[in-house]
């Protein structure tokens, strides 16, 4: 059962109550594993525990004096627990919170795109089997090409789509790493061991090494795989918008009852979200490119990345996880014209079969040079004057010496270009 998530789950995590939370619950941790160690008393923990808490109010008040977030947080927590918040932030630096938490924050939004991603496959799969024999015409260039079927097209973004899965949950792998290590990663007074018990109670691994902060470099990777997501997206709106171009008019979004497609045109239906889901890519793709940018500070840290990563954090979970469950909702409810498929294909006269007849010219002996000038002859009159290319081709001299009239039919039989969708779909799907 996969499990579901709304929308406003995903904005939740990235909500000050949340991130103060999570600050709270590291420095708590950060107390239990100094207590374990005898250096902070068993009162002051169990004063620690039952006490710590924070008000968001007068930490905004204190952050508009101190001008530091983390300070603001810690004299907010020290107010309600009193004398004991001297073991709090005990040889601590800001970064050790700051990134700590921000693992498991980007923990909790991975889940939550991974769930999509699951609910996106189921999706795809459905459609991939109910139009897996239904037949269209390949394009390249945007011109046609030979045929296929829609269940194929479909297939191949399923395939797609569980390789971004994959990177998601090897982003989510990589992003789980905390650091207790105090302010350039030396553990001058904080132990190691302090480190080891924060991440094994917050289901992340300590990071090997690190600096004053997390190295960004897995940042990076999370926000590039989220690009890469939002990317896969964006070309799967774009095939849509271009089916349901009023010249193809293949597949188009559902257009709900009291839908309006434009203020001054009654008769338009666009597809609008798939064009919302092109434009929010490219917000995507540009916030991974902030992250890359982000790697490489000075020397133990700078807080040059900070800044950008209050935005593209935040901001590409949050439009990933809209763009996911928004194109998921577009499959689910894609009206297909197989009619309309099939009409397009006889649209260029039988010129989608040129290539079985190239080659069965090529097999009876004929060399590859001469077989081809002998079809892009008959090719281009059917572009040109609009003739049937089959018919030409029977009325070909030179083609005839070579070919049977049943060999040349057999050359436009559709069915030769399908009886390998079984195991196409065996690959994908198993």
């Amino acid at each position: 059962m996969i499990p579901r998530y709304t929308r406003e789950e995903m904005s939740r995590i990235w909500e000050d109550e949340n991130r103060f939370n999570k600050w709270l619950k590291v420095e708590v941790l950060v107390c239990e594993a100094l207590a374990e160690l005898g250096e902070v008393p068993p009162t002051a923990i169990k004063n620690i525990r039952e006490k710590a808490a924070f008000d968001i109010k007068r930490i905004e008040e204190i952050e508009s004096v101190t001008k530091h977030d983390v300070i603001a947080f810690l004299t907010s927590v020290a107010e309600n627990v009193g004398e004991d918040s001297r073991y709090i932030h005990l040889g601590l630096t800001s970064s050790d919170i700051l990134d700590t938490s921000l693992a498991i924050m980007l923990r909790e939004a991975a889940d939550i795109i991974i769930s999509d991603l699951e609910g996106l496959l189921s999706s795809l799969e459905k459609k991939a089997y109910q139009y897996k024999d239904t037949v269209m015409v390949g394009r390249t260039h945007g011109i046609h090409a030979e045929p296929i079927t829609f269940g194929m097209k479909m297939a191949i973004w399923y395939d797609e789509t569980t390789r971004n899965l994959n990177r998601m949950r090897k982003a989510k792998d990589s992003i789980s790493y905390g650091k207790i290590s105090g302010a350039v990663g030396t553990f001058s007074f904080i132990p190691p061991f302090v480190e080891e018990y924060v991440c094994q109670r917050c289901d992340l691994r300590p990071a090997p090494v690190s600096s004053q902060i997390i190295q960004r470099d897995r940042h990076a990777e999370y926000l590039t795989t989220l690009a890469i997501i939002a990317s896969s997206i964006d070309k799967f709106a774009t095939e849509i918008r271009h089916l349901q171009r009023t010249e193809v008019f293949e597949a188009e979004e559902f257009f709900s009852g009291g839908q309006k497609g434009s203020s001054a045109m009654p008769h338009k239906r666009n597809p609008v979200l798939s064009e919302n889901l092109s434009g929010l890519a490219r917000v995507v793709r540009g916030n991974s490119l902030a992250a890359l940018e982000n790697m490489p500070l000075w020397h133990e840290r700078d807080i040059s990345h900070s800044s950008g990563e209050r935005i593209i954090l935040p901001d590409s979970t949050i439009i990933v996880d809209f763009m996911l469950n928004r194109f998921t909702g577009i499959m689910d409810g894609l009206q297909v014209y197989p009619e309309n498929m099939l009409k397009n294909l006889d649209r260029m006269n039988g010129l989608t079969f040129s290539q079985g007849l190239l080659l069965a010219l090529a097999r009876k002996g004929v060399s590859r040079e001469d077989a081809y000038q002998i079809v892009q002859r008959n090719a281009m009159r059917v572009w040109e004057e609009g003739v049937d290319f089959l018919g030409l081709v029977l009325q070909d001299k030179a083609i005839m010496k070579i070919l049977t009239q049943d060999e040349v039919e057999e050359c436009f039989d559709l069915n030769r270009y399908l009886i390998h969708i079984d195991e196409i779909f065996e690959r994908v799907f198993g």
